[in-house]
C-alpha cells in the first residue's frame, strides 16, 4: 500500500504532536508552600535554627545519631566528662565500677587491713572468700619504697623471697590441711599480714634499726605478722589445733623481710 500525505495532513500531525508534548510538560503545584511565605519549609528552617543555633549544617532535630530516633522527651547526658569517669560507671544503671571489675575493692582492703592490725579480734572464716592481690601488691611496693628511702634497694630480693615463700607455704599448707588452699589465697594472706613489716620499714627511714631497739622492734613485727597470718590460715582452713605448726614456717618467711629492714 502507499500512503499519500499532503501538506494539510502533515500540518495536522505536527499540531497534534505538539499538543501531546505540551500536555506531558504540564507542572502541577506542590503540596508544600513557599518557604518565604511561612509554609512548611519556613517552619522547618526555623525549627532547625532554633535547635542548632549558629550551625546551618546540623542534622534535623527529628533524627538522632546514626539515624536513631530518640524517645520523645528524653534528654542526653550533658555532664562534663573527665578522666575520673574511667574509674566509675559513666552513668549506666547496673554497671559495676571499673575498679571492682578489676578485682580492686578498697572496702575489702580496709577490712582485712584492720583485721591484721587487731590480731586479738576473732577472724571471720569467710574473710578470704574474696581473694584479691591488690592489697598485697600495694604493701610490697610500699615496703620496697620505704627501704629505698632508707638507702636499701631490695626490690629484687623482695620479689624473690615472696615468690619462693608463697610457693613453699602453699605446698606445706596443702600437706597439712585436708581442705586445701590455692596459691592466690596463700599469697593474699601473706601479703596482707605483711603490714607490720611495712610499718617497721617506714620507721627505718627515720633512724637505723641496726641496734638494740631495732632488734626488739623487728622481733615484735615478726611476731605480729606471724600471729595474724597463722590466725587467718587456721580460720580459713579449719586448723585451730595446728596453729603453732603453721606459725613456724610463716615466722621464717617474715623473718627474711625483717632482715632486709635491719641490715
Amino acid at each position: 500500500m502507499s500512503a499519500i500525505f499532503d501538506q494539510n495532513s502533515y500540518g495536522d500531525y505536527n499540531s497534534q504532536h505538539a499538543s501531546q508534548n505540551s500536555d506531558n510538560l504540564q507542572f502541577f503545584p506542590s503540596q508544600y508552600g513557599d518557604p518565604s511565605s511561612g509554609g512548611y519549609g519556613h517552619q522547618h528552617q526555623q525549627q532547625r535554627s532554633t535547635s542548632f543555633p549558629g550551625n546551618t549544617m546540623s542534622p534535623a532535630p527529628e533524627l538522632g545519631y546514626g539515624g536513631y530516633n530518640p524517645i520523645p522527651g528524653a534528654q542526653m547526658n550533658s555532664q562534663p566528662i573527665s578522666w575520673l569517669s574511667a574509674f566509675g560507671t559513666g552513668g549506666l544503671e547496673g554497671e559495676p565500677p571499673l575498679l571492682e571489675e578489676l578485682g580492686i575493692n578498697f572496702s575489702h582492703i580496709k577490712t582485712k587491713s584492720f583485721t591484721v592490725l587487731n590480731p586479738l579480734r576473732p577472724v571471720d572464716r569467710n574473710i578470704m572468700d574474696d581473694t584479691d592481690l591488690a592489697g598485697p601488691l600495694l604493701f610490697c611496693l610500699a615496703f620496697g619504697t620505704f627501704l629505698l628511702l632508707s638507702g636499701k634497694q631490695h626490690f629484687g630480693y623482695i620479689y624473690g623471697v615472696a615468690v619462693v615463700g608463697c610457693s613453699v607455704l602453699f605446698l606445706i599448707l596443702n600437706l597439712m590441711s585436708p581442705q586445701g588452699v590455692d596459691i592466690p589465697k596463700t599469697a593474699s594472706v601473706l601479703g596482707y599480714c605483711m603490714l607490720p613489716l611495712v610499718m617497721l620499714s617506714s620507721v627505718s627511714t627515720l633512724f637505723t634499726l641496726n641496734g638494740g631497739l631495732g632488734y626488739i622492734l623487728s622481733a615484735l613485727a615478726i611476731a605480729w605478722c606471724t600471729y595474724s597470718s597463722s590466725g587467718f590460715f587456721t580460720a580459713v582452713l579449719g586448723m585451730n589445733d595446728q596453729r603453732f605448726l603453721v606459725a613456724y614456717p610463716v615466722g621464717l618467711f617474715y623473718g627474711c623481710f625483717a632482715l632486709m629492714t635491719v641490715f
